[in-house]
C-alpha cells in the first residue's frame, strides 16, 4: 500500500488544514460548547461545499469517488482542531453503513442528501448489552400487515443528536441475522433523549414503541445486515484513529511550545532533561499509533474479513491507549493550568476518553483479539 500523498489528497488535507487553523480555533470551539450547540450549520454547509461530507462516496451516489484515505485525511485535521460537529457519525459510520447496505435505488435516493449536507443519518447500532459492537442485538421488528414495527432502545448513537433519520439494526422473526432499517425521526413511536458528552459533543438514546416501518424501509435483504455494519464500523474505526493521531499531533505540538516559554530557575523547563525524555515518549506513542493507524488501511484494503476485523480491534487497543497516555502526559507537564477549561490541551484527554468507549473499548477489543487468536490456534491444531 502507497502512503504518499497523490496531488489531490495533499490538496485535501491542505485545504481542511486551512479550515481549522483559520476558521476553527479553539475560542470558536470553546463558543460552541459554551452554546451547547449540536452541530453549526454554517460550519456544516461549508463542509459540504467542500466536499467533506461526500470524499468517499462514489459520484453515481453525489460523491468524490473517494476512498477511506479521503476519509482518514480528513479526521486526522478534524482531530488537531477538535471538531465538534457529528462528522465522524454522519459522514462515515453512517454513510459507509448505508452505501454497504442499500440497493442501489435506496443509495441514489438518500446518499446524495447526504453528500450536499441537506440530511443528516446516524447509525442506531449501539445498545448496552453489546458495548459498541455489532451484536448481540435485542431490538425487534415484529411483523406487521403493512411491514414491521419497531420496539427496543438503542444507545449512544452518534450524530444522532439532530439527525434527520436513523439506520437501525433489528433483528425480524422472518430472517436469521440482523436486518437494517431506515426510520426517519419524526417517526410515530420515535422518542429521542439527546446525551451530552464529556468532551462536548453529543449523542442520543432512542427509545422504539412499535414504530411502524414499511418493508421498502428496510436496506438491502433481510437478516444480511451484519456484514454492512461491519464495513461502516471499520471506515469509522479507521477515522477515529486517524483523529486521534491528528489530536496527539496538537497536543504535542502545544506542549513542547509551552515547555519553551515556561520558566523556572531562570531557565526554559523544556532544557530540563526529565521533561526532555518525557516529551520523546510521548511523540514515540504517536508514532507508534500512527504505523498501527497505516496497518489498518492496509488491512481493510488488502485482508479477508476476519483478518480485517481483527486488525481494527488491534488498531482500536492500541491507539486508544497511546491517545489518553499521549495527552495526559501533556496536561501533567502543563502542570495545574493543564486541568483548567481555558487550557486547550486538557480538551484533547476528554476527547480521548469519549473515544475510548466508541464502537468498543480497548478492553473489550483486546477480549476480540484474544478470541481470535485463540480461534486461529484451534484451527491449527484440528490441521495438524
Amino acid at each position: 500500500m502507497n502512503f504518499n500523498l497523490n496531488a489531490e489528497q495533499q490538496l485535501l488535507q491542505d485545504s481542511v488544514r486551512r479550515f481549522v487553523d483559520k476558521e476553527y480555533g479553539f475560542d470558536t470551539r470553546t463558543a460552541l460548547i459554551k452554546a451547547r450547540s449540536t452541530s453549526s450549520a454554517q460550519h456544516w454547509q461549508t463542509f459540504a461545499e467542500n466536499g467533506w461530507l461526500a470524499a468517499a462516496l462514489p459520484e453515481s451516489c453525489g460523491g468524490l469517488g473517494g476512498t477511506l484515505i479521503d476519509s482518514v485525511l480528513i479526521a486526522h485535521e478534524f482531530g488537531r482542531a477538535l471538531v465538534v460537529e457529528p462528522w465522524l457519525g454522519c459522514a462515515v459510520l453512517a454513510a459507509q453503513t448505508l452505501l454497504a447496505a442499500g440497493s442501489p435505488s435506496q443509495r441514489e435516493r438518500w446518499l446524495p442528501q447526504l453528500a450536499d449536507g441537506s440530511r443528516k443519518f446516524a447509525l442506531a447500532y449501539s445498545e448496552a448489552q453489546s458495548r459498541g459492537f455489532p451484536e448481540p442485538v435485542d431490538l425487534r421488528a415484529q411483523v406487521t400487515s403493512n411491514g414491521y414495527a419497531l420496539s427496543g432502545t438503542k444507545t449512544l448513537v452518534i450524530g444522532g443528536a439532530n439527525a434527520d433519520s436513523f439506520i437501525v439494526s433489528a433483528l425480524t422473526p422472518d430472517a436469521d441475522g440482523i436486518t437494517l432499517f431506515l426510520v426517519h425521526a419524526d417517526a410515530p413511536g420515535l422518542s429521542r433523549r439527546v446525551l451530552p458528552l464529556h468532551d462536548g459533543s453529543f449523542a442520543a438514546e432512542l427509545t422504539f414503541e412499535r414504530v411502524p416501518v414499511t418493508r421498502e424501509a428496510m436496506l438491502g435483504e433481510p437478516g444480511e445486515g451484519l456484514a454492512a455494519l461491519r464495513h461502516g464500523l471499520a471506515q469509522a474505526t479507521a477515522a477515529l484513529c486517524a483523529e486521534l493521531v491528528g489530536g496527539m499531533e496538537k497536543a504535542i505540538e502545544l506542549t513542547a511550545d509551552y515547555l519553551k516559554v515556561r520558566k523556572q530557575f531562570g531557565v526554559p523547563i523544556g532544557s530540563f532533561q526529565a521533561l526532555q525524555h518525557r516529551i520523546a515518549d510521548m511523540a514515540a506513542e504517536m508514532e507508534v499509533a500512527r504505523s498501527m493507524l497505516y496497518a489498518l488501511l492496509a488491512s481493510i484494503e488488502n485482508d479477508d474479513e476476519a483478518a480485517r476485523q481483527h486488525c481494527v480491534s488491534q488498531a482500536k487497543s492500541l491507539i486508544g491507549r497511546a491517545a489518553r497516555f499521549v495527552c495526559a502526559q501533556a496536561i501533567q507537564l502543563h502542570g495545574g493550568m493543564g486541568m483548567t477549561e481555558e487550557c486547550q490541551v486538557g480538551h484533547y484527554y476528554k476527547r480521548a476518553v469519549v473515544a475510548e468507549v466508541l464502537f468498543g473499548t480497548s478492553d473489550a477489543h483486546d477480549a476480540a483479539c484474544a478470541a481470535h487468536l485463540q480461534k486461529e490456534l484451534l484451527q491449527k491444531e484440528n490441521h495438524a
